[in-house]
């Protein structure tokens, strides 16, 4: 019987989780000689190699003195909270990977107490101890105190703890003697993290992620908690909600290296992926087909955030995208909720509308950006938090928020979360940065990265995670400035672009095609101002001196998809294509906004 481990690396966002994956596949010399292979190996979809994140956690194997160690890289953002949720069940020891500076993160606060729940036992890596100002020593007690503040067990709070680099590619057990190469690492996984258990009996296997080929259909991945698995069995298929079908397996893969290799039988203990099955959700249960006997149902953290998808109604519809319709948009948010666990979709009256809940903004606009890379147009609404009724009171999800920056920016980060109804908890100094936790509604949170990145000169780390359901904390002021709404359409001009500077700052550059209604800025002022910004010089043969001046126009401010929907507001929607992301109001005309006008004041 082949020896197994199953470990699952969990940190904050960027403490290194991905390049410490990397450079144990690389020491453990699964590439030929020569293979080009790049960083970030994992991180195989476009969107994660641009922002630098992980969003799907991927399952890759090693073989290190002659054991099978299968890891798992999950996700460091809590909007992501879904993936980590499931994957911790197919691990039984955890690597949690802290910064040597930054220390527990929320982040780290949030995985690392899913993990414990779970009783897997962990091992501290202590990462970037290249860092100058770094403090290994502190960062090693603060996980300490956090272990202990999360109940752990006396056996998980007696955790080894491995210090080093990983993109300088080394580990030690003492972070003043470095190494050459990460084998004490190894070492440590091997004599800490318990080994597969093999349980003898019939089959039962949770399905706890997905994979698609467009050969074979969907793919069903997990651990096989008992039995043993085989190519050809006739299998039981126990749905959530407790119904069976019955089914049977085509083929069977389990995973070495970056890929799968196809076998015929895999014990308990072992991560797999199954083909043939139909019909299946993760957290399914593949059971015995005489005696099916289902696992426990994963339970995911609720929703906190919805938002309006709806077909694109604009003037450019259809230009840029091949999928316009509602049957289109229906299909691929359906699509959507069958991997991503966190995500809900709910109809709404109009055929043309779905109400999206998800975890967080981020957690939203990477599905958005997916979609329009896939050629989708749709429109989207101001994202809206989920409040609930609990004991007869109102209550809105509460995020804890945590803020490291610059001591003397720190009164205008404290002053901006205030004002959306923030309360400060912590203030203490975090080597030459001042660090600040906060209790705010998820409301407050909305908008105001933007706002408190131009107050410190983009100096701020801000993290966030969902604290609890809290009773609603009053209104939250909004955008404090108008903005300017095109009341033409046509081509912008640079003549028109330099006459009206005065009334604000532009989104767009001359020589582009704009729509009525369309936002094309932001007014200095807090009402909304309609411009004509395709107006041309009027043209004589008479020349007059003053006249043909240069034009002379500040730069366009490009919004991000998030910081597009941070700024909208309930009677705005932004308008994505695969080309474009354009803001607009929801009534094009303007006689129409005033008519509605009434619709949005109470929301």
């Amino acid at each position: 019987m082949q020896k197994i481990r199953n470990i699952a690396i969990i940190a904050h966002v960027d403490h290194g989780k991905t390049t410490l994956v990397d450079k144990i596949l690389h020491s453990c010399a699964i590439f030929r000689e020569g293979q080009e292979t790049g960083e970030l190996i994992l991180d195989n979809n476009d969107l994660e190699r641009e922002r630098g994140i992980t969003i799907v956690s991927k399952n890759v194997s090693v073989m290190y003195k002659d054991v099978k160690i299968n890891i798992i890289d999950t996700p460091g953002h809590a909007d992501f909270g879904g993936e980590v949720e499931r994957v911790l069940k197919m691990a039984d020891g955890v690597l949690l990977l802290c910064d040597a500076f930054e220390g527990a993160m929320p982040q780290t606060r949030f995985v690392t107490q899913k993990a414990l729940a779970l009783g897997l036992k962990p091992i501290v890596v202590v990462n970037k101890v290249d860092k100058e100002n770094c403090r290994p020593e502190e960062v090693y007690e603060q996980i300490f105190e956090l272990f202990f503040n999360l109940e752990a067990t006396e056996d998980q709070l007696d955790f080894p703890v491995i210090y080093g680099s990983s993109k300088q590619g080394w580990m030690s057990t003492d972070w003043k003697t470095p190494t050459e190469d990460i084998f004490p690492l190894m070492d440590a996984i091997l004599e800490n993290i318990p080994p597969a258990p093999i349980a003898e009996g019939t089959l039962q296997m949770q399905i706890t992620s997905l994979d698609y080929s467009s050969f074979v259909g969907r793919i069903a991945i997990g651990r096989v908690a008992r039995g043993t698995i085989k190519e050809n069995m006739p299998v039981s298929l126990v749905k959530r909600d407790g119904t069976i079908q019955k089914s049977r397996i085509k083929e069977l893969y389990t995973f070495e290296g970056l890929g799968k290799v196809k076998t015929t039988s895999v014990s308990s203990g072992d991560i797999c992926a199954v083909v043939g099955i139909e019909g299946f959700d993760i957290g399914d249960t593949i059971a015995d087909f005489e005696k099916p006997e289902q696992l426990a149902v994963i339970k995911i953290d609720e929703p906190t955030m919805n938002m309006l998808f709806t077909i694109n109604t604009s003037p450019f519809f259809g230009k840029e995208g091949k999928f316009v319709t509602s049957r289109h948009l229906r299909d691929r948010l359906y699509k959507e909720m069958e991997k991503n666990l966190a995500l809900k979709v709910v109809e709404t009256e109009s055929p043309d509308s779905y109400l999206v809940y998800g975890r967080g903004i981020l957690h939203l606009s990477v599905l958005i950006e997916t979609m329009r890379r896939e050629g989708y147009e749709l429109q989207v609404g101001q994202p809206q938090v989920i409040i609930k009724e609990i004991d007869g009171v109102k209550c809105e999800p509460v995020e804890t928020l945590i803020v490291d920056v610059p001591g003397e920016v720190a009164g205008k980060v404290i002053e901006l979360v205030t004002q959306r109804k923030g309360d400060l908890l912590v203030m203490e100094p975090k080597g030459d940065l001042q660090h600040l936790e906060f209790d705010i509604p998820a409301r407050g949170i909305i908008g105001l990265r933007n706002n408190v990145l131009t107050a410190t000169g983009g100096e701020a780390i801000m993290a966030h995670r969902f604290k609890a359901y809290e009773p609603w904390k009053g209104t939250i002021p909004g955008r404090l400035n108008g903005v300017l709404v095109s009341m033409d359409t046509g081509k912008t001009t640079a003549f028109a672009i330099d006459k009206l500077q005065d009334r604000g700052r532009f989104h767009i550059d001359p020589g582009t095609d704009v729509y009525e209604g369309q936002v094309l800025g932001e007014h200095i002022r807090d009402n909304d101002l309609v411009i004509n910004l395709t107006k041309g010089k009027q043209l004589t043969n008479m020349r007059a001196s003053g006249s043909d001046t240069n034009v002379r126009i500040a730069p366009a401010i490009k919004f991000s998809l998030e910081e597009s929907m941070e700024y909208i507001q309930a009677d705005e929607y932004i308008e994505v294509t695969p080309q474009s992301i354009r803001m607009r109001k929801i009534f094009l005309n303007e006689n129409e906004r005033r008519i509605n006008a009434k619709k949005f004041v109470n929301q």
